[in-house]
């Protein structure tokens, strides 16, 4: 009986001393699963070079384009085009009259009246003193007087015409002509409003369509022909074109010219970019150019998430711990990747759910 006491004794023991050491493996195990990781892609933060794209604001419109300007001072009384509309190299678009030439040209034409008729009476008086000089009447040095009479009445005559004629032609360049052809770009300037000798009264594009930067002078000696510029504009629509002609999303083109002008302190740049539309010359865009490189934090899109309006990574901390830090971000030249200018800094892991845990590179 004893003997089969201390069996059963001496099982127990042995049972009880497996499940001490089972529950002293169960441990370790149970903190290593807290701390492994969903599959996902991790990527370490370290600065690298970029490009150094400066948001500047922009403007569809086209290589060339002409000023309509006023050529008298005036009134505007009539201005028969609008934005968008079309015109054609000569074309009357609009109106302006100064009052003054009016009443310049109705004194010049009273004063031709008037010259008119004395070079009448003079060449009357003429004509009656040839011929009773013939006669013997009247001395030769008489007809002399009569004719030199009627020669000045004459040129007094021409004089007056001219005069009348010159005022007619000023006042006729209160006519304000489309000096090319091509789509109107600004016309706002509304009936009614002096104007000024060179005031522009309208704007007239016309050629191939291009993305017209103005530039900061400071900016603008950092820009090159070939420099990147990036069209990534809210109002752009999913899919297709969008409201601009430029495709939807962000867009990539290059600086063609820089103009060497300054006007405001501004210098003028114009660029390429596929798929834009002469339809909608004049809408503005906001664009960034490319004006040299920088060191930078830049990761994968996918590697930031949006909630509530909010951009998000998630940052693997002590222990592998995942936290969602919120961030700031902003677009680079490479659609595929995205600047994080605050929130998390160099030397950070951020992780990003996905079907592999095998670390990514920006």
């Amino acid at each position: 009986m004893s003997g089969m006491m201390s069996g059963r004794g001496k099982w127990l023991w042995l049972a009880g001393a497996a499940l001490a050491l089972s529950a002293c493996g169960s441990k370790p195990e149970q903190e290593q699963a807290s701390a492994a990781l969903p599959a996902g892609d991790m990527v370490r933060l370290v600065p690298k070079e970029i490009a150094d794209m400066k948001a500047v604001g922009a403007e569809i419109a086209t290589r060339d384009q002409a000023e309509v300007l006023a050529r008298i001072p005036g009134i505007l009384t009539s201005l028969s085009v609008r934005a968008g509309d079309t015109v054609q190299k000569g074309q009357r678009i609009g109106m302006i009259v100064d009052s003054r030439l009016g009443y310049e040209a109705s004194a010049y034409g009273a004063q031709a009246a008037a010259a008119q008729a004395e070079a009448a009476r003079a060449n009357a008086d003429l004509a009656r003193i040839r011929d009773l000089y013939a006669n013997g009447v009247y001395a030769k040095a008489r007809l002399d007087q009569a004719v030199a009479a009627a020669r000045a009445a004459d040129a007094q005559v021409a004089a007056a015409r001219a005069q009348q004629g010159a005022s007619a032609s000023v006042a006729g360049q209160g006519a304000v002509i489309a000096p090319a052809s091509g789509r109107v770009l600004r016309a706002d300037i509304p009936a009614g409003a002096p104007v000024a000798p060179g005031m522009s009264i309208a704007t007239v594009t016309a050629g191939p369509p291009v993305l017209r930067l103005m530039l900061p002078e400071s900016v603008a000696g950092q820009v090159r022909p070939g420099a990147r510029v990036i069209v990534d504009d809210p109002a752009f629509n999913e899919g297709g074109q969008n409201n601009a002609g430029v495709p939807s999303g962000s867009h990539q083109g290059s600086v063609t010219q820089v103009y060497p002008a300054i006007t405001g302190g501004q210098v003028r740049v114009d660029a390429t970019l596929p798929g834009l539309s002469t339809q909608f010359i004049g809408r503005r865009v906001s664009a960034s150019v490319e004006i040299g490189t920088r060191k930078a934090l830049v990761v994968p899109r996918q590697f930031v998430t949006t909630r509530y309006g909010i951009d998000q990574v998630q940052v693997v901390g002590e222990g592998k711990r995942l936290s969602m830090v919120p961030v700031q971000i902003a677009p680079t030249a490479d659609p595929a990747m995205v600047e994080i200018l605050s929130g998390v800094s160099a030397g950070d892991t951020l992780f990003a759910p996905g079907t592999s845990a095998k670390a990514a590179r920006p």
